[in-house]
């Protein structure tokens, strides 16, 4: 990596490119994660298309993406229900509270 007028240079698959952004580690990381998933792509495919390896290694990515989506979504859903029960079971003691209150008082 080498930074320049704010331009990170990285290397993904063995073409340079320049990069800009607020986070040079991070952008030297995910160059790093798509070179890695270009090249292990390149292992199981049968070309040395470099822009079909892309393609590949984007659709592979992409699934894992979306498989992980899909679970955040699962589980978000989940604790958003529970929250819920447990704010309107915390609602109904607090009424119980306020009317045993003004019994009392």
């Amino acid at each position: 990596m080498t930074q320049s007028n704010g331009s990170i240079r990285v290397e993904i698959y063995d073409q340079s490119y320049n990069l800009r952004g607020s986070d040079a580690e991070s952008i030297v990381k995910l160059a790093e994660f798509v070179d890695s998933r270009m090249r292990a792509v390149s292992e199981h495919a049968a070309t040395v298309d470099s822009l079909r390896v892309a393609v590949l290694a984007a659709l592979n990515i992409a699934d894992e993406y979306f498989a992980l989506k899909k679970k955040y979504d699962s589980i978000d859903s989940e604790y958003t229900k529970r929250a819920s029960r447990l704010g309107d079971a915390l609602d109904t003691a607090l009424d119980e509270v306020a009317r045993e209150g003004q019994r009392a008082g």
